[in-house]
């Protein structure tokens, strides 16, 4: 492969494991996520060597080698400048209803480096779905359910023929503080703040944020923030109809201009922007 490639869903129909996005790049450039990605993340490397950033440890990424990043885990990836000018991966974000049970069974709840057992079965994994996905034109629920499949299996290729080589997070630092997502998850769109959060868990404000921070890197807030914006990016392109108040209200902001001055400093454009770039012919 020379040429980028790069596959997104916004309409996951209801799918128990969904693919959000796929792609590969050949020159991969310098990344920065202070507040993580919305989604579970997989990215590995193809040729040359990256350097990462997770949380507070910095690893390199080999050929071989591909690390998975749970939601909103802070990172940062750049070229190994050192050792090669020229960085090729190829990535998937995944997510879904049943996806954090899938990881719990697999023992995969963590970010952590895997390096692959056998060569090149990664890559050949995620080839299955670029062969699959040049041919289909039109999103269909048939559609959904067969990318929903590959994605678990490049899941169990990475368990099956996978080891890792570094853990990034604890397990039980995710399971701590997933009560309080789940929470998140369902009430983003209220007027919900630490105290919100301390009252459903039954922890105090201090050790809710220390939670945060040791499992994601940032603030409850900034996780919440980041829920909101990856449903007003939803909400944009599925429902073009939807005015900017309407959307503001169903992610929890009273004001259009606190929303509109909160996306355009998380995604670099406005809600506007950002629906006319994406919307699809």
């Amino acid at each position: 492969m020379e040429k980028k490639i790069r596959y997104t869903y916004t309409d996951h129909h209801n799918v128990p494991i969904y693919l959000d996005s796929i792609g590969y790049n050949p020159k991969e450039l310098d990344f920065e996520r202070p507040e993580g990605y919305p989604y579970y993340h997989w990215l590995q490397t193809i040729e040359g060597e990256g350097v990462i950033t997770c949380i507070d440890q910095t690893i390199t990424l080999k050929p071989g080698e591909g690390l998975l990043l749970p939601p909103y885990t802070a990172h940062s990836y750049h070229p190994n400048y050192d050792k090669t000018e020229t960085w090729s991966t190829v990535y998937a974000t995944f997510g879904g209803e049943a996806v954090d049970k899938i990881l719990d069974v697999l023992a995969m709840n963590q970010a952590a480096v895997y390096q692959e057992k056998t060569p090149g079965v990664f890559k050949t994994s995620i080839d299955r779905v670029f062969r699959f996905l040049k041919d289909q034109h039109e999103e269909t629920i048939s559609e959904s359910f067969i990318r929903s499949s590959y994605m678990y299996d490049i899941l169990m290729t990475i368990k099956q023929y996978g080891e890792i080589e570094s853990a990034l997070t604890k397990n039980q630092s995710f399971s701590r503080v997933r009560p309080i997502v789940d929470f998140l998850e369902a009430h983003f769109q209220d007027n919900i703040g630490l105290q919100e959060m301390s009252a459903h868990a039954h922890l105090s404000p201090q050790h809710i944020n220390k939670l945060f921070h040791e499992t994601f890197g940032l603030s409850p807030y900034a996780f919440l923030v980041q829920l909101r914006m990856r449903e007003a990016k939803r909400l944009l392109l599925t429902d073009v109809t939807l005015t900017l108040r309407e959307i503001a209200e169903m992610v929890g902001y009273n004001a259009v201009s606190h929303f509109v001055s909160t996306f355009k400093t998380k995604t670099g454009m406005t809600p506007k922007q950002y629906r006319d770039t994406h919307k699809k012919d």
